[in-house]
């Protein structure tokens, strides 16, 4: 997955959002996080967890996922958000950390975030969170196989069902256009040409 933007097109101070979230069931492990550009653009990453861990983790794995997309690409102004208050609270420094399990992981985001020039940490509602949450979820419940090249998901909207898109040739059988009928839905009247005159000599 690569981001198409020229060098000279991004500022320094150009502030990227990243949006993360963990997910953990009786299938798997999942972490989900979305990068997203100033224009809108989102650039989602995700990853299954092959090894067992609690669901704290998994939202830490998920945070240090998205921190490492944003160095690679060398981002400098980073809002981080996240729908686990635990994380986000313990990351700003609000709470404390007290599982050992979790303090290797705050110490090594906090080395991290050292290749920033500013990068806060923000809590956000689960339902604001959608498209993270559905990257881990997917991720936490579909078997990977090792082999398999997994492409990046693509995601469209389409505005009108598919068949409207759809030109069928014997529909054009009538002589008519296919714009021909779309003339009538507009005005309630189909616009009939005018036969040319022919000048006699």
């Amino acid at each position: 997955m690569y981001v198409v933007i020229a060098e000279g097109d991004m500022p320094e101070d150009h502030s990227w959002k990243l949006n993360f979230d963990g997910a953990s069931n009786a299938v798997g492990n999942g972490v989900g996080a979305v990068l997203i550009f100033p224009n809108g653009d989102h650039y989602p990453f995700t990853c299954k967890l092959d090894f067992n861990c609690t669901n704290n983790m998994v939202e830490y794995e998920a945070c240090i996922m998205g921190i490492r997309a944003a160095i690679d690409l060398e981002i400098k102004v980073l809002e981080v958000y996240g729908d686990s208050a635990l994380v986000i609270y313990q990351l700003k420094g609000e709470w404390e950390t007290r599982d050992p399990k979790l303090i290797s992981y705050r110490k090594l985001i906090l080395e991290l975030i050292e290749e920033f020039d500013d990068i806060t940490f923000h809590y956000l509602p689960r339902d604001e969170n959608q498209m993270a949450n559905a990257l881990a979820t997917l991720t936490s419940m579909i078997k990977v196989n090792e082999q398999e090249d997994m492409k990046p998901i693509q995601m469209s909207i389409c505005e009108a069902p598919a068949h409207c898109c759809n030109v069928d040739e014997e529909e054009e059988r009538d002589d008519h256009p296919w714009y021909h009928d779309l003339q009538y839905v507009k005005s309630r009247a189909y616009q009939i040409k005018q036969p040319k005159m022919i000048k006699k000599h």
